[in-house]
Formats: C-alpha cells, structure tokens, sequence
C-alpha cells in the first residue's frame, strides 16, 4: 500500500502533532476513547460502501531515528471474530505551501471485510487516512495552564487554617433554659425581664399565650395540635332542632280543634 496526502502545514508543526497521541486521538474520524484507557484506544466504525464494520482496538505513532515515524494499530471487530493489523511508515516532505505525506505499509484484515470488494476496501482506507491526516494539521495543541498549576502551589505551600467544626461551637442556651439567668446583662431588671415587662408585671398577650399552649404539653400535643387562625378547619354546620315549646304546639293545637268539634256536636244533640 503506498498513497501521499498534501497537509497545508509545515512538517516541523505536523511532526509535533504526529508524536502527541491527545491529538492524534482526537484526529482519527469516529474514534470513542475508552475511559481510563489509553489515548489511541476505542472503538472505531468503518463504513466500506454500504457496509459498517465496528472495530475495538489499539494504536500507535512512534517517531523514528531518520525523521519517518511508524504507524502501528490492531483492532477485532466488535461483532464477529474478524481483526485487522495495520503497519505504516509516514515520510514527511516539505512542499510548497505545506507537507506530502507518503505512506507506505502493509494491511492485513480477516472477517467481514475480507468478503468484500478489495477496490472498495482501498478506498475506505485511503479516505480514513486522508481525513486523518486533514484533522491532524487543524487540531491545536493542548492549552497548558500555567497560572493555574502556580495557583495550584501556592495554595499547597501556604499553612491552612485549623478547621473548627459546627460541633465545637458554642450553643447559646435556649430562653425558658433556668441556666440562662446566669447570662443576663447587669442592667437588666431582676427575674430576667426587660423593662417593657418589669413596668405591667404582666408579659404581653402573645408570650403568654405562647407559654400557655407549649407549657405543659408533650411534643407529639403540639406536633398534632389542629391548626388555628386562617388555616383552622371550617366547622360543619349543626342541625337546627326546635325548641320544646314548639316541639308540643302541634299536638295541643290539634287537641283544641277536636275538643271544639266535641262539644258542639253535643250541643246540637241537646238542641
């Protein structure tokens, strides 16, 4: 296999990107890095004509003594038991306006592209490998962070603070607490009242009927109280039942009317 590419780069800047495997990673076309894995490693889809062949495999770009650098990948297809294992030697000229790049290796493959047409198997490569090559020249290079690593040790190098944790903290006393009196102010009244409550004697409306409804009562009262102002719940409305006097009216009145009619039949009787 022998093919050349045009890159619009120069080969010292093409060279550099060549041997960081970060973006030689991000320049090869549909690879998924594996987490934790390698940065050349993953899963790569090859579309040969209409077919899709998924590979799960390894490579690398390792530069060499005179100026070339060998491409080394192996990969098994993730559905089936076909592998491939490809061996490149890249040579970079310098060209106007840029870098060609020969390629030179060998490309041995078993499984489902070996059943398909060898033409079409070329093609796929040699598109893999120019888009490769085009990706490889765009990619910029890492950012570094300098002023981050810096920030990094300065943070390392200063003493830190002791860490005082919320249980270590002192809590205040809570206000029916007797042990409170013992922090009342020396210009406060005696009993702990303030001077609103030492002229009546008397706390106002809402503490005392605070003290009245949490005095005295266990958590799970005042947790199952029914609730009260706006949200109390609405009364059902009661029956209206009619008094005892009423309840008698009706008979007596009919008793009056059949004592009338009564007598005046015997009234007439007599007549």
């Amino acid at each position: 296999m022998e093919h050349q590419v045009f890159v619009p780069v120069p080969p010292a800047q093409l060279g550099v990107a060549l041997a960081d495997p970060v973006r030689v990673a991000r320049a090869l076309p549909g690879l998924q890095q594996d987490a934790g894995a390698e940065p050349v490693a993953g899963r790569l889809k090859l579309r040969v004509g209409g077919h899709s062949v998924t590979y799960r495999g390894t490579a690398r770009v390792v530069a060499r003594d005179d100026g070339t650098y060998a491409v080394e990948a192996d990969a098994t297809e993730v559905r089936g038991t076909g592998a491939v294992k490809v061996a490149l030697t890249l040579r970079l000229a310098d060209t106007e306006g840029g870098t060609t790049v020969t390629a030179e290796g060998t490309a041995d493959a078993d499984g489902r592209i070996a059943e398909l047409p060898p033409d079409t198997v070329h093609a796929a490569a040699t598109r893999l490998l120019n888009r490769f090559l085009e990706n490889l020249a765009t990619t910029p290079e890492p950012e570094a962070a300098p002023e981050a690593e810096a920030e990094a040790e300065a943070e390392a190098a200063e003493p830190q603070e002791e860490h005082t944790s919320v249980f270590d903290t002192e809590v205040p006393p809570p206000s029916l607490d007797p042990a409170a009196d013992e922090h009342v102010d020396a210009g406060t009244p005696a009993g702990g009242l303030s001077e609103d409550f030492a002229d009546t004697g008397e706390p106002p409306a809402e503490a005392a009927h605070a003290r009245r409804t949490m005095i005295g009562r266990s958590a799970e009262e005042v947790d199952h109280a029914p609730p009260r102002g706006r949200y109390a719940p609405v009364p059902a409305p009661q029956t209206v039942t009619a008094s005892s006097a009423l309840r008698w009216a009706a008979p007596a009145a009919a008793l009056a009317v059949a004592s009338a009619i009564v007598v005046t039949r015997a009234l007439r009787k007599r007549r």
